[in-house]
């Protein structure tokens, strides 16, 4: 008996699934793109300028408020804002170039 892997049926069958195996890829690359977007967008929107915008909401630019408005906070803040820029980056060049097609 034939094993159904063998000829073209088995090619196509692995050409198909290969198929909805980088569909799958890209799916979760651009919905991960769309999170990190989201997160990109709130750390930007926390360092507008002295209490004005999201940033004196929450105090970070005076030194009241939970958050203090010390250095450290701001350091961690440009920390994370260009952790996720570059991983902003990164994703969207993935995603362009489709590395895995």
């Amino acid at each position: 008996m034939a094993d159904p892997e063998d000829g073209d049926a088995g090619r196509a069958g692995r050409a198909c699934r290969r198929r909805g195996n980088l569909r799958t890829v890209e799916t979760i690359l651009s919905v991960l793109q769309v999170i990190i977007a989201v997160v990109l967008i709130f750390l930007v929107l926390m360092h507008s300028g002295k209490d004005s915008g999201l940033s004196g909401a929450f105090g970070v630019g005076s030194g009241t408020g939970p958050l203090g408005g010390g250095s450290m906070v701001e350091r961690n803040l440009n920390r994370w804002t260009v952790f996720f820029a570059i991983l902003f980056v990164g994703n969207t060049i993935l995603l362009l170039k489709k590395p895995w097609a």
